[in-house]
């Protein structure tokens, strides 16, 4: 399957939009379970619901027609970017609209529990994770590939070309960042 995969995007790249569409067909339902999982921690009557959100990333993604995809974990990556992106569009022009609370997210439930870890804002997430960037590119791709992807540790390290024990090493760093960040009011540390 992953060669499978891994093909459908070396036709993408190459302009075959045919292969795009099997591709999106094939991990539709991996692209479905990732937005249900960034969605989870949301109110519960918020607008923008799984179906449009992979529906919006696959608009945007589809327009992406030179990007040189690699394999899986590569395009799993984007999507999730992508998503990332999405969510943080419409927090800020629910915020716009609505100036007393933006788009909900938690940073619970992908591996490690954490410690009172409640609801989070998405403009709040996004400027913290973007100063991690700064700081730590690898680590703050771990949080992209493991939170916003939903990739595993080993599915993590096998994309970043690494080994399990430096990317759990990385999720465990970025999550106490992102905390610590977080609770100082989108405010983060320097390291």
């Amino acid at each position: 399957m992953a060669n499978d995969i891994t093909q459908l995007l070396r036709q993408w790249r190459e302009g075959d939009g045919s292969a795009r569409d099997r591709l999106v067909a094939v991990l539709y339902p991996e692209l479905r379970a990732l937005a249900d999982r960034q969605l989870r921690g949301e109110r519960s009557n918020h607008t923008l619901q799984p179906t449009a959100l992979v529906n919006e990333a696959y608009l945007r993604l589809s327009g992406l027609e030179r990007m040189d995809w690699q394999d899986r974990g590569h395009f799993v990556h984007m999507a999730a970017r992508v998503m990332r992106g999405i969510l943080v569009d419409h927090a800020r022009r629910r915020q716009a609209a609505k100036r007393d609370g933006g788009l909900q997210v938690t940073l619970t439930g992908v591996d490690l529990a954490a410690p009172e870890a409640g609801d989070v804002d998405a403009l709040a997430l996004d400027a913290a994770l973007a100063r991690l960037e700064q700081l730590d590119p690898d680590k703050a791709r771990v949080v992209e590939l493991r939170y916003f992807g939903g990739l595993t540790i080993e599915e993590t390290a096998e994309a970043m070309a690494s080994s399990p024990a430096t990317v759990k090493r990385q999720w465990q760093a970025a999550r106490a960042w992102l905390f610590a960040a977080l609770a100082d009011g989108g405010d983060p540390p320097d390291r």
